[in-house]
């Protein structure tokens, strides 16, 4: 609840000021530990009882403050640093609300929050330039001969653009690769939903591929019926790993 809390405020203030400066004042409370807003003083509570480092959810703000002025994303490093911290520390609170016992499971839910950003912003390329938002890293439009400011001015598909969400999506799939090892580390009743929760996120990636690399004319959406059978397909192969392990 905190997590999207934090997000209408980011969404709903009359103001990119009346935002920050309430932003600021949950992180100045969550530095105290304590709060007289009822649903924060509730978060720093669930930070207590689950071990969940305040530093951790602070990132996040931090992450979400930054989508209230002109987003521009310069590089690569700056990509996946936004996305650790609006999405990566997500994982990393799960992983201490889910109680998981090895310290190599931080890595791999960093790695998935990551993967699964990295697929909404491909997947919203136009619906953020119409709000003059641009998560495309510069330096990959640059080499494409395209700029965020073209793109917010006419939001349009193009060959070249398609070719920044391909490399968007392939560096999505690398961190899909790298979480998957960490959905065994998780208590066994947790795995089929985390692990479900990743291949419907993957999938949204390949519908944007389907139809053809273009996430501005249109917005990839996952039917009912496929996520049915990835949940299906999340719990065979984790019933299958487990199995494994217990030969």
């Amino acid at each position: 609840m905190l997590c999207r809390y934090v997000d209408d405020i980011a969404d709903e203030a009359d103001s990119g000021p009346d935002a920050r400066q309430a932003l600021a004042l949950m992180k100045q409370d969550i530095r105290l530990g304590r709060s007289s807003d009822l649903i924060v003083a509730d978060g720093i509570r669930l930070f207590a009882e689950c071990g969940i480092e305040p530093g951790i959810f602070i990132e996040l703000i931090d992450g979400v403050e930054s989508d209230l002025g002109t987003v521009r994303i310069p590089d690569t490093n700056a990509l996946i640093h936004y996305c650790y911290q609006v999405a990566g520390t997500v994982g990393l609170m799960m992983c201490r609300v889910l109680d998981a016992k090895e310290a190599a499971a931080d890595a791999h839910a960093i790695d998935l929050g990551i993967a699964m950003q990295l697929t909404n912003i491909a997947r919203d390329v136009g619906e953020d330039a119409k709000a003059g938002r641009v998560y495309l890293p510069l330096s990959w439009l640059e080499e494409e001969g395209l700029s965020a400011e073209a793109l917010i001015a006419n939001p349009v598909f193009t060959p070249a653009l398609g070719r920044v969400v391909a490399r968007l999506l392939g560096a999505a799939e690398a961190h899909y690769r790298r979480a998957w090892p960490g959905i065994a580390l998780l208590p066994w009743d947790c795995r089929p939903g985390i692990g479900a929760a990743r291949l419907v996120y993957a999938e949204i990636g390949r519908e944007v591929e389907r139809q053809g690399l273009d996430s501005v004319s249109r917005r990839a959406v996952v039917s009912g019926r496929r996520k049915a059978f990835l949940l299906a397909r999340a719990a065979g192969a984790l019933a299958a790993q487990q199995f494994g392990a217990d030969e």
